[in-house]
């Protein structure tokens, strides 16, 4: 097939983490390749209807969309999905409603928790319940930017009242992309549970917990920006991941592979994605975030769980196609 590998446009500012777009976009590329495809890459920027004349022109039988982000901002993932269902265009990973719902931080904990599935206690400047506990340290996160943007240990605040909490957000908004909320942190072990699809519904891969090595007493656990991204710092070379668990870790691992599949059945998830997780010192799982295009970088940790799980890129590619309803 002629496929269109679509991405944002990466302008010549961008940061690591929009720069990772285009190796994502140039091994997805030769994966199609590989099995056959003619793959042809396309930017994808706010003039849309550019887009729509270069897919017009190329006619491609369909698209793998690695779109994350438009203009930079990721609070237009969505769009560019939107366009392709109103093109009646085929394309891979989550639809329109599902990355929407995901993408949006808040809209996906309010699913979350309608659903019943735990995911730690958050609020907005414009969305505060009065009667919730303000004790405990709470974590600044944007509701829209992915890829760790704007956090770092920094993010968690101890100690601190409801009206600090409010100023923190309002004097973050503009490195956080605009809105932001505050979320209880949770302090204990990170796991991320990447999900693909197979012929019976989604396989959960490998369990992956990135680990906290030689952090000092005191020092904050976060995966933020400079763990996911600055090369050189403590942070990027003390959190390492790892698929190897003690046998205690049997029925906590079942525990988390089941809320990812809830999380892919509620969400209507096609293709892959990922969940991440925070485990509390009792042992009781948080979902954090759904990630409804997660990296495909050959250093990511979604391929990284595909290996783990014996398969090669060009099993995952196809089974990522094989996943999109409109090929059926």
């Amino acid at each position: 097939m002629k496929i269109a590998v679509t991405h944002g446009e990466v302008g010549a500012e961008a940061g690591r983490d929009e720069q990772d777009v285009l190796m994502q976009a140039a091994a997805v590329s030769r994966g199609l390749a590989s099995l056959g495809h003619e793959p042809v890459a396309i930017p994808v920027s706010l003039n849309l209807s550019a887009a729509v004349q270069t897919l017009a022109e190329l006619r491609p039988a369909m698209v793998f969309n690695l779109v994350e982000t438009i203009a930079g901002k990721g609070n237009l993932i969505h769009l560019f999905p939107a366009l392709l269902d109103a093109l009646k265009i085929p394309y891979t990973g989550a639809g329109t409603d599902a990355m929407f719902l995901t993408s949006n931080k808040l809209l996906a904990k309010r699913w979350l928790a309608a659903a019943g599935l735990p995911t730690p206690a958050w609020f907005t400047a414009s969305d505060m319940d009065e009667g919730l506990p303000i004790e405990g340290p709470w974590l600044i996160k944007s509701v829209w930017e992915h890829a760790s943007i704007g956090l770092d240990e920094d993010s968690v605040l101890f100690g601190a009242d409801r009206n600090r909490l409010l100023a923190e957000m309002d004097a973050r908004r503009g490195a956080l992309g605009g809105t932001c909320l505050a979320e209880a942190y949770i302090d204990g072990r990170e796991f991320n549970l990447s999900l693909l699809a197979g012929e019976g519904g989604p396989e959960v891969l490998p369990p992956a917990e990135i680990r906290f090595d030689g952090y000092p007493p005191g020092k904050v656990r976060v995966v933020g920006y400079r763990s996911k991204w600055e090369e050189g710092t403590f942070e990027f070379a003390n959190t390492p991941r790892t698929f190897q668990f003690p046998a205690q870790d049997a029925p906590l691992l079942s525990q988390l592979k089941e809320l990812a599949r809830k999380c892919w059945k509620i969400f209507d998830l096609r293709g892959y994605a990922r969940v991440d997780f925070r485990v509390d010192k009792e042992g009781q799982p948080w979902i954090l975030e759904v990630n409804a295009n997660p990296c495909l970088s050959p250093d990511a940790g979604f391929s990284a769980a595909t290996l783990r799980a014996g398969l090669t890129f060009p099993d995952v590619l196809t089974r990522i196609i094989r996943g999109c309803p409109q090929l059926k």
